[in-house]
């Protein structure tokens, strides 16, 4: 049986050959698709496992600071710090923009962090070159999807940034790569107006009789300064102290400073099923209507193989050979052919993987899955070639 099959494959062997590569090009994208979706879910996660903190502290009725925006005093930081159970509390904002560098423009999350050696959440947790933010202002530490190299400089909003760091795989639930800068400098490119806008409201500050009054000297003065001044962050990040739980720790904090604490579960939940589930559905709708084609596909490059060899199945039939026999070679061809077109989609997809803009994620228990439905594909395709191929009559199909 595996002879008569294999000999077979040898008459016509680089059309089996072609087949098989333009099955396995079909079975790689609907793999890559499964990657995109997975990717999409990684990130979130990433991002969370990336900031190092177990407690999120937003806004009071809001679900900041990635799906909603979210603003508070930074100086909530310290009250917080103070709460039972509270081992690190760090203050943070972000916000997505086109930072350029070097005459290019690149997508990216600006985060706002506290300078230090590390450690505080929010700060990148590993470097692969270069060191952490030491300074107050103008020092940046960048992912290297974004291109930049330790000494390179990029604007972000007024000011230039010399990146001192490069870290890796700190991206935001939309899959761009982050750009960390000292939390005052962040503060001043999120929250702060233009300098003409400046000069109109202080403008509109001076013509407002309750605030220029002639019998209070200084309280101009004092309003215009508010106006160019921000002491505005999104969230503060919070680490739990050993053998407390993160909902002991969060209750206390809603209760007596009036704001909304998000567990990792909480937080996971919002990004996962809310900011990036209509993308993902999106996407798994489109994995499913290829899958869908793929099988179609399979089923109909089978046929249609198994349909070119009625004169030489006839031949068979005619010489004795038994129908499990003519069975098992229509069988084994196909398998062969899920086999290869399988081996060379799982190549292509890790080879193109990399070159996608947003990360790709090939699992391992994704790849088993699509082997063993390419496998029954294949094999249920083969029963309506050979119902087709036994039902042949011989002396009509050599005629």
């Amino acid at each position: 049986m595996i002879s008569l099959a294999v000999r077979d494959i040898q008459h016509s062997w680089a059309k089996f050959i072609l087949t098989g590569v333009g099955l396995g090009l079909l079975i790689g994208v609907t793999l890559t698709m499964a990657g995109v979706f997975r990717g999409m879910v990684d990130d979130a996660q990433a991002l969370l496992n990336n900031s190092g903190a177990d407690l999120w502290v937003v806004q009071k009725d809001t679900q900041g600071p990635y799906a909603e925006s979210s603003s508070l005093k930074d100086d909530v930081v310290r009250s917080i710090r103070g709460m039972p159970g509270v081992a690190q509390a760090a203050n943070i904002t972000y916000f997505t923009m086109q930072v350029q560098t070097a005459g290019r423009e690149t997508r990216a999350m600006v985060v706002g962090v506290e300078p230090g050696a590390g450690g505080l959440p929010g700060q990148p947790g590993h470097l692969l070159a270069g060191r952490h933010l030491t300074r107050s202002h103008y020092e940046a530490v960048a992912d290297i999807k974004t291109g930049l190299a330790v000494g390179d400089r990029v604007q972000i909003r007024r000011h230039s940034y010399e990146v001192v760091g490069l870290t890796q795989r700190m991206v935001s639930s939309g899959g761009d790569p982050m750009v960390f800068i000292p939390l005052k400098d962040a503060q001043e490119a999120q929250f702060l107006k233009d300098n003409d806008a400046i000069v109109n409201d202080r403008v509109r500050t001076a013509a407002n009789p309750g605030f220029n009054r002639p019998g209070v000297p200084g309280l101009l003065e004092a309003v215009q300064n508010l106006q160019t001044s921000s002491r505005n962050v999104n969230a503060v990040l919070v680490q739990t102290q050993a053998g407390w739980g993160a909902e002991q720790v969060a209750e206390p904090i809603r209760r007596w400073k009036h704001l909304t604490v998000f567990t990792r579960s909480g937080m996971e939940e919002i990004l996962v099923q809310k900011l990036i589930a209509t993308s993902a559905r999106q996407i798994g709708m489109f994995l499913v209507i290829l899958a869908v084609v793929s099988a179609a596909i399979v089923a109909f490059i089978i046929y249609t193989m198994t349909l070119g060899k009625i004169r030489e199945i006839a031949v068979l039939k005619l010489i004795g050979t038994r129908n499990i026999t003519i069975a098992s070679m229509i069988l084994q061809q196909a398998l062969g052919l899920g086999v290869i077109g399988f081996v060379v989609g799982k190549v292509a997809a890790t080879l193109w993987a990399p070159v996608f803009p947003k990360f790709v994620l090939l699992l391992t228990q994704d790849a088993v899955m699509g082997f063993v439905a390419t496998l029954v594909i294949c094999a249920l395709a083969s029963t309506l070639a050979i119902r087709v191929a036994l039902r042949v009559d011989p002396a009509q199909a050599i005629s």
